[in-house]
């Protein structure tokens, strides 16, 4: 089995499965720790005053730019907890990716070289990728699909 690991075919898929399933399980965990609704809520508040802001600022409206300062401090909260309710799958998730990395993935390759090619880059020869660029980009790819398919990207208001 680790020989077979070693084997750059297996190895990149496996790499594109294992990417796709820890991402799954974050999005998931994101999904149920998070309250959308109130997410929603406070992104659309936010906007509102951010609006409000700007309009204030381009028209000079003394009236308008008072509201908004004093909504300031009550704006910078809300994007503090949104911050942590993001922070929340990643505070859980840590030490998992961490073992998983110094466990699993760091002795099969540590020095396996070129794990995946990417074959159009250059136009001549393809460019090998060595694990941590491969499983980036695999987690890129298949972390955005996910969140988009289960309603989780931050920020997003509905």
């Amino acid at each position: 089995m680790l020989d077979a690991l070693k084997d750059i075919p297996f190895s990149t898929i496996f790499l594109f499965f294992l990417s796709a399933a820890l991402s799954l399980a974050t999005s998931l965990t994101s999904r149920l720790l998070t309250n959308r609704e109130q997410m929603t809520a406070w992104n659309k508040e936010i906007a509102a005053w951010r609006s409000d802001s700007l309009k204030a600022t381009r028209t000079g409206d003394k009236k308008l730019l008072a509201k908004v300062k004093n909504q300031e401090r009550h704006i910078m909260q809300l994007q503090s907890k949104i911050m942590m309710q993001s922070m929340k799958t990643s505070f859980l998730w840590f030490i998992p990716f961490l073992l998983l990395w110094y466990m699993l993935l760091g002795p099969l390759y540590m020095n396996a070289g070129a794990v995946a090619y990417l074959p159009w880059i250059p136009p001549n020869s393809p460019l090998p990728l060595p694990l941590f660029l491969w499983y980036l980009l695999c987690s890129f790819m298949s972390s955005t699909l996910i969140n988009k398919a289960l309603g989780v990207t931050p920020g997003a208001t509905e």
